[in-house]
């Protein structure tokens, strides 16, 4: 499968409570951080829900 980076480029703050969870679940805790995952099916939904407050790139 391939692999994303994601990273948070906007607070979570004064956002929905699930907003706010699905950022943790993706394992952004704080700003500018990033993670690299797998691209599932759930992880692009969850992706999708804060599409807005996160960059999302490729990893080859």
């Amino acid at each position: 499968m391939a692999k994303i980076k994601i990273t948070q480029t906007k607070s979570g703050i004064d956002r929905p409570e699930r907003q706010k969870r699905t950022l943790v679940a993706l394992g952004l805790r704080k700003m500018h951080a990033s993670v690299e995952v797998e691209a599932t099916p759930q992880i692009v939904g969850m992706v999708k829900t804060v599409h807005h407050l996160v960059k999302v790139e490729e990893v080859k």
